[in-house]
């Protein structure tokens, strides 16, 4: 096994246990986060037409809900005062009240205010169930986080043709009011979220001097790693600041000063801006084709299964002795080939050429979003990471926006192949930065170790 990622926690995390109901929790609230935008594009050709409204208007809707549930640093805040288990629970019955409400829009601004307030809702499931996984697991953390992670194909293969059926028996408006009423099984997952005892995985003093020379011997591999390069040095910053306000007690402003953290955010805001788009627009882009309905719905539960199998799968990788000390260029050749394969997707003709696509796209998309946080925990550490991420998708946000809406391609062109071809570019230039800089990062490291 290779030397976990040290963090100064003040207790051992159990690394099992409870902890794997944690993940089983973690697994259904992850999965309606991420799986619930791209299950109901199902819809959006429908209230396209409803409303009389363009790709581009139409592309709001998951821009909106995507950027709201980016909302980190409101989820950080109330994580870090309350804990995981009653944020996520807050989540789910926000999530149902917002698409009850939806269900009555009557234009689509409406809807937009709808669906802000779900992805408010998610982003309250997304984040807590992120950072509870680092304070159980660190040894077997990549491992955790893949499991967790698959969640989200897992609940977009079963959602996609259940909302096919759903809107063909109830239609767009009595669908969104059964989906509502699914969604609440994000309180049952929250209820999972126990807190880790910390007082039974506490070092006892006469162990402190043998754990002393074991936490020196990993905190050396993990500077091998990039790991915590600038640990020492952010923490005088916190001790520092300790007290001098609520921005500095709950969100760690000093990671803007940290060299992991700044690269993983610049390589991401390129990143997002062809994130999202491409699973969006993949039913939509069927039904363009002359595909019907169900196979158009089902190309979605293909590309989810596969991304089902290789998020694990990555995770198991990651863990290896081979690609633990370097996975952050793991995570580049993640980025890197999703962005090769938008490029290849205008090439694809017919239902045969677009499932092969689903199938390519679930392999890249799986390991991307198995690796994507992390590779961030790896960079700052578990007692950080609920601040890190809350500031890194707050930030996010801005492409997360304005990814879905590069669909305006589409009214330009009249075809979705160049808002594919746009898509992969951003990504490839992403890959491509994140190669480059964690070499460089990798080579600083090593230079800091060694003085």
């Amino acid at each position: 096994m290779p030397p976990a990622a040290v963090t100064n926690l003040g207790y051992t995390p159990p690394d099992g246990g409870w902890g794997w109901a944690v993940v089983f929790g973690a697994f259904i609230s992850i999965g309606f986060s991420y799986a619930f935008p791209k299950s109901l594009t199902i819809y959006f050709k429908e209230i396209q037409e409803y409303f009389s409204v363009s790709y581009s208007e139409i592309a709001w809707v998951s821009s909106v809900m995507l950027a709201s549930m980016y909302a980190g640093p409101v989820s950080s805040v109330l994580v870090n005062r309350y804990g995981s288990r009653p944020v996520v629970i807050a989540g789910g019955v926000l999530v149902c009240t917002a698409m009850v409400l939806a269900s009555f829009g009557t234009n689509i601004i409406h809807l937009y205010l709808c669906v802000g307030l779900i992805g408010f809702g998610l982003a309250f499931n997304l984040q807590p169930s992120l950072t509870i996984i680092g304070t159980y697991f660190q040894a077997k953390r990549p491992l955790a986080n893949g499991l967790a992670m698959t969640g989200s194909p897992v609940v977009l293969s079963t959602l996609a043709p259940l909302n096919q059926f759903l809107f063909d028996s109830f239609g767009w408006r009595g669908s969104f009011l059964i989906l509502g009423s699914i969604v609440l099984n994000c309180c049952v997952a929250g209820a999972l979220m126990r807190p880790v005892n910390k007082s039974i995985q506490r070092k006892t003093n006469n162990e402190a001097s043998k754990c002393n020379s074991e936490a020196a011997e990993e905190l050396a591999a993990a500077v091998d790693t990039g790991t915590h390069s600038d640990n020492l040095q952010t923490e005088e910053h916190q001790s520092e600041k300790k007290g001098q306000g609520f921005i500095q007690k709950f969100i760690d402003v000093s990671l803007f000063r940290h060299r992991g953290f700044l690269i993983y955010l610049i390589g991401n805001m390129v990143l997002f801006f062809g994130f999202f788009a491409p699973v969006v627009f993949l039913a939509p882009y069927a039904k363009h084709q002359g595909i019907d309905e169900y196979s158009a719905a089902f190309l979605l539960s293909m590309f989810a299964l596969v991304d089902m199998f290789i998020r694990p799968a990555t995770g198991l990788i990651g863990n290896t002795k081979w690609i633990r000390p370097r996975i952050q260029y793991f995570f580049s050749f993640a980025v890197l080939y999703n962005g090769i394969c938008h490029l290849m997707c205008p090439l694809a003709s017919g239902y045969t050429g677009l499932a092969v696509y689903a199938v390519f796209f679930g392999l890249a998309f799986g390991m991307l979003s198995a690796l994507l946080f992390e590779v961030l925990m790896d960079l700052v550490g578990a007692h950080r990471f609920s601040s890190a991420v809350g500031l890194a998708t707050i930030i996010e946000c801005g492409p997360v926006l304005l990814g879905p809406p590069i669909s305006a391609l589409v009214d330009y062109f009249g075809d979705y192949k160049y808002m594919y071809y746009a898509c992969g570019v951003f990504m490839l230039v992403s890959g491509i930065f994140f190669f480059i800089m964690h070499y460089y990062n990798y080579k600083k490291l090593d230079e800091e170790h060694r003085l």
